[in-house]
């Protein structure tokens, strides 16, 4: 689902003191959606106009450059092995129908083209990578239902899971290509999706990799510019689900549910640490979450319960590798932030 730029514009400085992003040169202006932070040193990000940022020494040094024949495309997300091996998915902005799929094997030197789909109405929204093999990404419905492709080969080929083994769209439902999180693994074979636009903002499960779906509604409303933004879960049972209006940034309702049983079920919690829409959650090992959006990022230490707001500038997405954790955002803005305990 795209969301207006103007919508994702500069957001004002954080309030309370304390932890805070550190700001580092990203060597770009354009505007990052993909983040990942392989571990504490190798971190990718991927953004407007096929631009790729990779730095190998904990973000003290950043290169940028962009994926050839990629400029129409925004990279919305970004899933890498280590500093040679990455993914990027990118899908058009601009009311084309396009997206495709890259890899790179040389520290993004080069890439080559593994997917490509021009079908009318086309929109990914997310993609995410169990291990070397076996990974998946996911766009709007088409005819009704969501877009769903596996791999098990790296990525050499991409295969549609069948129309009839896909889960079923409400009027109205989508996904939100904000922040590269509304799809989060677990285990082997686990993934959970966010979706919103529709009536109710629901939670797409698979235990197996993609071949059989099911979908749950959750507490939290949606409706054209508002639903799950953001999954993250420290283990199979405890997640945090972010999200809210993006139509209405400073809006706090409906930006935060907390699961303990797998995603099964969610309740909508409040808390005033966690302000106005969040785009991006990422989980920071033990109980401890980070969340970031356009106005406001905040981090929790007990599984979401309660959430301090972090100093700092707002962002679009965050990726965390143990305690160590960076985001992104807007006019190629990359910060780190150490420690999030």
């Amino acid at each position: 689902m795209r969301l207006t730029c103007a919508l994702l514009a500069l957001a004002g400085l954080a309030g309370p003191l304390g932890a805070q992003w550190i700001i580092q040169p990203s060597g770009t202006a354009a505007e990052f959606r993909g983040l990942h932070a392989v571990n504490d040193r190798v971190v990718w990000a991927a953004g407007r106009g096929g631009v790729v940022a990779r730095t190998t020494d904990g973000g003290a040094t950043w290169t940028a450059d962009s994926i050839p024949g990629a400029s129409s495309l925004f990279l919305i997300a970004i899933r890498a092995l280590d500093q040679r091996r990455a993914w990027v998915l990118g899908t058009a902005f601009n009311g084309a129908s396009a997206a495709r799929i890259y890899r790179t094997d040389d520290g993004g030197k080069s890439w080559r083209l593994q997917y490509e789909n021009t079908t009318a109405g086309v929109f990914f929204d997310g993609m995410a990578f169990w291990n070397a093999k076996n990974g998946i990404a996911f766009g709007d419905p088409l005819e009704g239902r969501f877009t769903l492709l596996v791999t098990r080969d790296g990525g050499t080929h991409w295969t549609q899971v069948p129309a009839e083994r896909s889960p079923a769209a409400h009027d109205g439902e989508a996904a939100f290509a904000a922040s590269g999180t509304a799809i989060v693994l677990g285990g082997t074979r686990e993934v959970w999706i966010g979706t919103g636009g529709g009536p109710r903002a629901r939670v797409l499960y698979s235990a197996d990799r993609g071949a059989t779906w099911r979908a749950g509604e959750t507490p939290a409303p949606a409706g054209p510019a508002r639903g799950i933004f953001g999954l993250a879960f420290r283990d199979r049972r405890h997640g945090v689900a972010v999200g809210g209006d993006y139509q209405n940034r400073e809006a706090s309702g409906g930006n935060l549910m907390l699961s303990a049983d797998g995603g099964h079920t969610w309740r909508v919690v409040s808390s005033p640490g966690l302000t106005g829409v969040q785009y991006g959650v990422s989980a920071a090992g033990r109980r401890t979450f980070v969340s970031a959006g356009p106005t406001a990022s905040a981090i929790s230490n007990d599984d979401g319960a309660t959430w301090r707001r972090l100093t700092g500038p707002g962002f679009n997405t965050v990726s965390c590798a143990a305690a160590v954790c960076w985001a992104a955002g807007v006019e190629g803005r990359i910060a780190r932030l150490r420690p999030v305990r």
